[in-house]
């Protein structure tokens, strides 16, 4: 019988999770995934899953009469084995209730609804301590996987044409919900960059306005910027992060969309740093952030505005610094 993921977190943990499917579908087969309906696209095109059921925790099944709702769903399926990566109350009632006989978690999540308890290394980056739930020994340095269609490719194709975006760009994501998070420099990068390679904004419906801002930076007589935040699906999104030379992000999803495509990755760190285990990890990456800062880092997630108003965190992070990391990922360079 398939086996059952249930993971509600943020997208990019939904993200961060593909290697472990992968594991968990080495021994069983394809598994199900209960996820949020904004990460569903991103799974179901996944070779190690069989099917994706959206939970709008949020929306129309917030509250625990959704939660009841989605466990009769799952009772039906009959499932042996379920799996629970995130270490939320809802996740464990979720599956108690819809009568899977064993249900593994973290021995830091709600152990008592477990029948199986795995331990969550406190350090590492956040791959292979998910990988700790299906007590899988990580390879070196794995990075999570997506999978895009020829139809997702192709409309990512098809928006750059029309935007007059060639061969050779570099992407720009400037947002992220929690707004310390987000650096401010991203037009002044942007009109820098435009000057030697094209430039395209990423991000979702929400970003538009950032990604605006990064548009109205486009220098008199160089090369082009576009605004792609809000434009494409989340999948085709990816294909456009693929075919980049570089993404510049902040400690967001993009980040982790662009480790699963392979594209180099300068990822800027301000109340956050990578030690909590959400950097990127690939051989042309870099992390960046101010050091020496001892109120630094401020939060897990970083809140929506820095505490003590400075934002030194992200201020101080200098456009010359960012430019030589990216450099340094060989986006720059001239492709004969």
């Amino acid at each position: 019988m398939t086996a059952l993921v249930i993971q509600t977190a943020f997208l990019g943990d939904v993200v961060l999770t593909t290697p472990l499917l992968t594991e968990l579908a080495a021994r069983h087969g394809p598994v199900d995934v209960v996820t949020t309906p904004a990460a569903a696209s991103l799974l179901e095109t996944h070779p190690a899953v069989r099917r994706v059921i959206p939970f709008d925790k949020r929306g129309a099944d917030r509250g625990w009469r959704g939660t009841w709702r989605l466990a009769r769903r799952l009772r039906a399926e009959g499932y042996p084995l379920a799996y629970l990566p995130h270490r939320s109350l809802r996740t464990a009632v979720l599956a108690l209730i819809a009568g899977i006989p064993r249900r593994v978690g973290f021995h830091d999540g709600w152990r008592l609804f477990y029948t199986g308890v795995r331990q969550h290394p406190a350090t590492g980056h956040a791959i292979d301590r998910l990988l700790a739930l299906a007590d899988a020994t990580p390879k070196h340095q794995t990075l999570p996987t997506l999978e895009t269609t020829l139809r997702d490719r192709a409309a990512a194709e098809a928006w750059l044409r029309e935007a007059g975006i060639g061969e050779r760009f570099v992407a720009l994501a400037p947002g992220s919900i929690w707004g310390s998070k987000r650096w401010p420099h991203y037009p002044a990068l942007a009109a820098r960059l435009a000057q030697r390679v094209a430039v395209v904004a990423v991000g979702g419906p929400d970003d538009r306005v950032l990604g605006d801002a990064v548009l109205a930076a486009a220098p008199q007589g160089g090369h082009p910027i576009a605004n792609a935040c809000g434009a494409l699906s989340l999948r085709e999104s990816a294909a456009l992060i693929a075919r980049a030379g570089a993404l510049v992000t902040n400690d967001s999803a993009p980040l982790h969309l662009a480790q699963a495509v392979g594209t180099p990755t300068v990822a800027l760190f301000g109340p956050t740093i990578p030690e909590f285990g959400f950097g990127p990890r690939g051989p042309r990456d870099e992390a960046l952030g101010v050091a020496g800062l001892p109120c630094r880092p401020c939060s897990r997630h970083g809140p929506m505005s820095c505490p003590l108003i400075h934002h030194r965190c992200m201020k101080e992070l200098s456009v010359e610094e960012v430019l030589h990391a990216i450099e340094e990922t060989g986006a720059l360079r001239r492709r004969d």
